[in-house]
């Protein structure tokens, strides 16, 4: 699959419109896509918000792993 660029606007903090209220969960968010996406993975806003919402804490490693299992980041 071949590498398809996504849109991350640094200074409106979002990823694919994504907003984060945080620049350091936007960083770690960004560098995470940055090398999974060469291994393939392929972002959806859903799966954005999951990731944003396990690093400020609004979900718990539990709930992201349920999320997971039910394939809840593939889903608009």
């Amino acid at each position: 699959m071949p590498y398809t660029p996504i849109e991350i606007d640094r200074q409106n903090l979002t990823i694919m419109g994504v907003n984060f209220s945080s620049v350091s969960n936007f960083d770690a968010t960004v560098n995470a896509l940055g090398t999974v996406m060469f291994e393939g993975f392929d972002p959806t806003p859903k799966s954005i918000e999951i990731i944003r919402d396990y690093l400020s804490e609004k979900i718990t490693l539990g709930e992201l792993i349920q999320l997971t299992k039910e394939k809840a980041y593939v889903k608009a």
